[in-house]
This record gives C-alpha cells, sequence and structure tokens, in this order.
C-alpha cells in the first residue's frame, strides 16, 4: 500500500495553476467545480488515480478541450466567394479594373502564344514526344531545356497576368538530388502554371489533358507521366515511371499532387499514396492563397468565371512554404498504404484552416500527428480504442490512462477519432503551463549525477501514477522518451517525446506536485 503528503485532491496546485480556482469562480464554474472536486481533509490523501472521475490535465490548465465537432458539415470543395455578387465594394472594384482586365487578358494571351511557340521549337524533332511521351524515354536533352526557360519565363507572365504580382516564398527546393519527389496540396489551376516555373517538373497527368489546346503540348515537354485512375495496370505504369524517373538525377524533380483534386485549402483529405510507394526521399509544399474578399481556390466554380474574378482583382496573394525533406522508412510506407486502402476516410478530415487558427498546428506538425495516430492501427473506420491506443506504448488500461483516453472524447465513446486526437494534443500543447509542467517533471526525475532518466527512475515514477506494466511494456514506454535511442532519456528526449506526445505529461502529476509515496512492505 501507499501513503501521500497532504495536499488538494485536485492537482490544480499553486506551484502549476496559481489562481486557477478563483478563475473558475468567475467563468461561472465554480458550483460544479465543487460539487465534483470539494474535498474535506479526509480526502487530502486520494490518488490521483482514483477511478472516480477528474480531470488527468487540471495542473495545467481549468480549460477543457472543444468538443469535437463531427463530421464537418462544411465542403471542402466549395469556392467561399459569392457568384457575382459580393457587395458594392466588389462590384466597384470589378468595374475599376475592367480596363485592366482587358489588359491582363492580352498579357496572358501574349505570353501563352510565345510559350507554346517556345515548346514546340523545342520538341521539333525529338522523337521521344511527338505523339506522346513514351514509357521508357530517355530525359530531355539540355538545349531543348534551355530552350524551355522561355516558356517558364511565360508561365511567371501569365502569373503576373493573374494578379500575382509577387509571391511569398518561405524555404527553398531541396537539390533534386536529395529530394527527387515534390508534394504539394491543390487547391487552383495556378500551382502547376506556379511549379512549372519554380522547378520545371516532371507531373503525374489523367491522359485526357494530353488533347487539351497549347496545355497539351506544354505537358508533354515535362515529360508528363499519364495515368488512367480507373485502371489498375495504368495506375501501375505511372508508379513505375515516378520509380525510373525518380532513380535518374538527369530527369526533373516529379511533381506531385497527392489529393488527387482541387480542394478550397481548409480541409486535408485523403491521399492517393503513389508518391510514396516508391521509397525515395519526399519534400512536401505547402501552397496557400490568403485573401478577404476572393476565395482562389478552383472548388465549385468554373474555370471563365474563375480567371475572371483573378483578372478584376487588384492583387492576388501566394504563399508557397517549402518544408522539410521527410525520409519514410519502410514502416512509414506500410502505414500510408494501409491508411489509403482501408481507411474510412471522413474521419480523418480537418479543417486545417481552423485547427491552426486555435492552435497554431501547422501542416507538418498535423502530419507528424497522422503518422502517430496511424501508427496505433485504427480500425476500418479511422477510430482507435482504448486498449489499442496504450499498447502502442506498452501499457494497460488502468483507471489513469482510461481518464486520459477519456479526455480526448469526453468519455462519451470507447473509441476516439483522428480529429479528437489531434485536437486534444493542440489543446494540451497550448496550455501556457505545459511546457514548464515538462521542465519540472524531467528535474524532478532525473538523476543528479547523470542529469539523465534511467529505465529504473522511469519505473519508479509511473508507479506513483499506480502505472505497473510488464517488462516488455516497460522496455516499450522506455524506448518511447528514449528518443535518440542511446539507452537513457535526456532533457531535449523527454522534451520532445512529451511534444509528440503531450498527454503523457498526467504521468508525472505526482513528482511534479511535490508527492512522496512510501511503499510499506
Amino acid at each position: 500500500m501507499a501513503s501521500t503528503s497532504p495536499r488538494p485532491a485536485s492537482l490544480s496546485t499553486p506551484l502549476l495553476s496559481g489562481s486557477i480556482a478563483p478563475a473558475r469562480a468567475a467563468n461561472g464554474h465554480a458550483n460544479s467545480h465543487s460539487h465534483r472536486h470539494h474535498h474535506d481533509d479526509s480526502d487530502a490523501a486520494a490518488s490521483v488515480c482514483d477511478d472516480g472521475g477528474g480531470d488527468p490535465f487540471a495542473f495545467l490548465s481549468e480549460d477543457r478541450p472543444p468538443r469535437d465537432r463531427g463530421v464537418s458539415p462544411a465542403d471542402p470543395f466549395r469556392n467561399a466567394t459569392p457568384a457575382w455578387g459580393g457587395g458594392v465594394y466588389a462590384w466597384a472594384r470589378t468595374l475599376l479594373l475592367l480596363p485592366v482586365a482587358a489588359l491582363r487578358l492580352a498579357m496572358f494571351g501574349l505570353a501563352i502564344a510565345i510559350g507554346y511557340a517556345a515548346t514546340w521549337v523545342a520538341l521539333r524533332g525529338w522523337a521521344d514526344v511527338q505523339e506522346r511521351p513514351r514509357e521508357g524515354a530517355g530525359p530531355m536533352p539540355a538545349w531543348r531545356r534551355r530552350l524551355m526557360w522561355i516558356t517558364r519565363i511565360s508561365a511567371r507572365c501569365i502569373l503576373f497576368s493573374f494578379g500575382y504580382h509577387w509571391i511569398r516564398k518561405k524555404g527553398r527546393p531541396a537539390p533534386r538530388e536529395l529530394a527527387p519527389i515534390v508534394v504539394s496540396n491543390h487547391i487552383s489551376y495556378i500551382e502547376p502554371i506556379f511549379f512549372f516555373y519554380e522547378l520545371f517538373p516532371t507531373i503525374v497527368s489523367s491522359e485526357s489533358h494530353d488533347a487539351l489546346p497549347f496545355v497539351g503540348t506544354i505537358i508533354r515537354a515535362m515529360q508528363v507521366i499519364y495515368v488512367d485512375r480507373f485502371s489498375p495496370a495504368s495506375r501501375k505504369a505511372a508508379v513505375n515511371e515516378i520509380k525510373r524517373k525518380a532513380a535518374c538525377n538527369s530527369f526533373p524533380r516529379v511533381l506531385l499532387f497527392p489529393e488527387g483534386t482541387t480542394t478550397n485549402g481548409r480541409f486535408l483529405i485523403s491521399f492517393q499514396h503513389g508518391a510514396f510507394i516508391p521509397g525515395y526521399p519526399v519534400q512536401p509544399v505547402v501552397v496557400r492563397y490568403p485573401h478577404v474578399h476572393f476565395d482562389q481556390s478552383w472548388g465549385n466554380i468554373s474555370l471563365l468565371k474563375l480567371m475572371f474574378k483573378m483578372f478584376t482583382q487588384f492583387h492576388n496573394f501566394m504563399e508557397v512554404e517549402y518544408l522539410p525533406v521527410v525520409y519514410p522508412p519502410e514502416i512509414k510506407q506500410e502505414n500510408a498504404l494501409h491508411f489509403a486502402e482501408n481507411a474510412n476516410c471522413s474521419n480523418y478530415v480537418v479543417q486545417m484552416a481552423w485547427v491552426k487558427d486555435m492552435y497554431g498546428v501547422n501542416t507538418a506538425e498535423a502530419m507528424e500527428l497522422l503518422e502517430n495516430f496511424l501508427a496505433m492501427n485504427p480500425d476500418s473506420d479511422g477510430h482507435v480504442k482504448a486498449q489499442e491506443f496504450w499498447a502502442h506504448f506498452g501499457l494497460d488500461c488502468s483507471p489513469l490512462c482510461k481518464k486520459i483516453f477519456h479526455y480526448f472524447n469526453s468519455g462519451i465513446t470507447d473509441s476516439i477519432t483522428f480529429r479528437q486526437f489531434l485536437v486534444g494534443c493542440a489543446h494540451l500543447r497550448k496550455q501556457p503551463l505545459f511546457q514548464g509542467a515538462c521542465e519540472t517533471a524531467f528535474e524532478k526525475c532525473r538523476d543528479p549525477e547523470t542529469s539523465d532518466i534511467s529505465r529504473g527512475q522511469l519505473a519508479d515514477v509511473l508507479r506513483l501514477s499506480m502505472l505497473l506494466p510488464s517488462d516488455d511494456g516497460m522496455l516499450r514506454l522506455f524506448k518511447t522518451f528514449d528518443v535518440d535511442g542511446d539507452e537513457k532519456i535526456s532533457r531535449d528526449d523527454f522534451l520532445t517525446c512529451l511534444g509528440r506526445f503531450p498527454f503523457l505529461i498526467a504521468f508525472f502529476a505526482a513528482p511534479i506536485n511535490g508527492e512522496v509515496y512510501i511503499e510499506i512492505v
């Protein structure tokens, strides 16, 4: 049995929470708080693992995460701009810019004509692309690539005519030798034009695009990889071509839009996994179109109407962020395949704009959380049950583990979705006391001589929270914290692990609160 030093039953201590109790009263929650947490002095020794309710993260903040909003009624393909209206300002701007729009249209047509002519000359006499790019064709000769710079500059002029006078870029494209595959979100027809100018990559495209006037000739110069989505043989051939061209530095980068269609940019939808099967390093790119009055996404809006609206804007904003290169190990490829083929993707849809505004979570962080969630073996509906959730960390469903799990779904169901996992983790990370609690936990648990945490010391801490994992489970949890795999948990290991899995901070509530457990033999 164990005894503790006297303390309030709530984990909200002056060390971590300051004036949390008055804040509750000020917010009108004093009654419910008293009903749930009021104890007299005889209850002071209650364990944090008591199964009678309570918030395992009360020592961070009194706030609860917002309830999962379920399947959003919003349409990820809806363009939010009114059809032809938009108020007095929109009409006034349109009328004022009609002469400018005419000039822009002329510039657009001239740039198309020059680019097409240069491309026609660059392809003249090249047998590999006279009809259409054939499988196994070699890379474009150097002199033809140099001639294509005329077309690339024409593409930049096209962007200028659409109102993209300057484009804000963050980060840089990785060298082709380092990341032969580039993946990007797909919001409008503008991204292919931008990447044509910026990278001149090889793209994967529907066979129907080859017959489009002007466009078919230009994408042929990019040594396009054609695919018929409805033909398994065609998809397999496309993957083989991606592998072949990614493996040879004489070819340009391979650019893929894994969502397979355009969205309004406020949702993350399911990925086609062709970019990830070859196993080469991938550089993700995020494209954004900040706006106030005009949504530039190519969703439920005709191409001509979208072009007209672009021509009648003073300036259209575009941001391109090159993210760090991802080196997918084999296990991640298997998870990607499992996810893409077997998951009910509606439970993975996340309104990224809301998550970013509310919690500051960027796309790269969301993808890391998705990777962690997939490692927990979600079922075909995209749900993870408590047993599978904690088995990932080598733990059983102890009372404290159940409380932590219920934090994500308010105890309503026995499973959680990716949306709930993302929102819960993001909410914990955002708490003003979270980082300080992580630092305090490490200082209380580390060995004074080595300034590290050993496996035995981690086991001692878990005993304070009434967690008694098996030897194999203890080893698995220790490896989760031992990020660099050097058989000890350094400060950087500890903080990195809690950054990835912030809910694990609840295991360290006892040392943070200064509790001392004495085992009576």
